[in-house]
């Protein structure tokens, strides 16, 4: 809770009103019981009540109060959900304002987002709402993320049959920063109103089925894998009118395994060979849900809410860099549950010095026997 203080969290409750007809049990309380059930990996809610029963003496220093499970599963049903949502974009701009000297590996002083979307699946019986397809139940993540220091700044979440461009046209743009997307995401009417008109970049992939013409050529280096840099005017009876102006088309090809790219943008200014780079800088957002399926336990819902998971992702990121720990946030997240009851600077757990190891200069090392 010192990531962030009472007074930013009694405003997102008093927003939604969270803690109407709450007498024990508030918001605040339900925060911290969630919060400990993501860190020590509880598989349910009686999981849950059980652990907490066998550390009430520890309880109270931490602020934890032990509640039946029908208390806890109640209060995950009944109260909005919107109320965590705003207490993670609370945190957002914290996480960015201590990322904000994070330089990627391309030297560019723009900003640079990625946006993508993660299916985690759901069981259809228990979630209703979740529908997929073929019976299966499942929610999709759909992130923005500003790859100087991997934050992610905006999140939506909406059931699986949503598709992927639909939610283009919610994401906050600002003007000459570069957004990556995948060419699930081509919707020229929305990449021509919300991102060209606002004097911001986009570099996505071109679809095979693209109809266009080559208005003009640039030359390239085909030892950096270029194949062709050209500029372009769509010719599709529709896609024409949804996107009139000129677009820039760049083929790579990389050497590894001789694919070919075709990358779609709106920049003309940049070289050919850092639009391709920059879009290689997308695979850290595949990172992000990787590690978010892997390494949070995602799947391990307490109810049909996810509150607390994602609040969870915001925390681990801030605390990792508001109290300068080393390991990485794999690390943290599978070991933090170990030492939330023991007293002391988290920071002299996380960060011991290396101890070093003497070497006989002859190279000789004894090793201790068995026996």
């Amino acid at each position: 809770m010192s990531l962030f203080t009472e007074y930013e969290f009694s405003k997102c409750v008093s927003r939604y009103k969270g803690d109407r007809h709450a007498i024990k049990f508030n918001c605040r309380d339900q925060f911290l019981v969630m919060s400990f059930a993501q860190f020590t990996d509880r598989s349910g809610l009686r999981d849950i009540e059980t652990t907490l029963d066998l550390c009430s003496q520890d309880l109270y220093r931490s602020g934890l109060k032990v509640m039946p499970k029908s208390t806890l599963a109640e209060a995950n049903e009944k109260r909005d959900w919107r109320i965590y949502q705003d207490l993670g974009y609370v945190l957002i701009k914290k996480a960015k304002d201590l990322y904000a000297g994070e330089k990627l590996r391309i030297d560019l002083d723009e900003m640079v987002c990625a946006f993508d979307s993660s299916t985690i699946g759901l069981c259809l019986s228990l979630c209703p709402w979740a529908t997929l397809h073929h019976g299966k139940g499942g929610f999709k993540m759909h992130t923005l993320m500003d790859l100087n220091g991997s934050i992610p700044t905006f999140i939506r979440l909406t059931e699986a049959s949503v598709h992927d461009s639909k939610i283009l046209e919610e994401v906050p743009v600002e003007p000459n920063a570069y957004y990556l997307m995948d060419k699930g995401y081509v919707k020229f009417d929305t990449l021509y109103i919300h991102f060209h008109r606002n004097h911001a970049w986009f570099v996505t992939r071109a679809k095979d089925n693209m109809k266009y013409v080559v208005v003009d050529s640039r030359e390239v280096d085909p030892q950096a894998g270029l194949i062709s840099d050209e500029t372009i005017r769509l010719t599709g009876h529709y896609t024409s009118r949804k996107y009139p102006d000129n677009l820039r088309l760049i083929v790579y090809e990389d050497f590894r395994d001789g694919t070919a790219y075709r990358f779609l943008t709106n920049n003309f200014t940049l070289e050919a060979i850092t639009i391709a780079e920059l879009y290689r800088e997308r695979w850290q957002i595949e990172i992000f849900f990787k590690w978010i399926k892997q390494h949070l336990h995602i799947k391990s819902f307490y109810g049909t809410t996810m509150n607390a998971v994602f609040t969870q992702i915001w925390i681990l990121i801030i605390a990792k860099k508001q109290y300068g720990l080393n390991p990485s946030l794999h690390l943290i997240s599978n070991s933090i549950g170990q030492i939330l009851f023991k007293r002391g600077d988290i920071r002299d757990f996380y960060n011991k010095p290396e101890v070093p190891i003497d070497v006989p200069e002859d190279g000789s090392v004894r090793h201790l026997t068995l026996w």
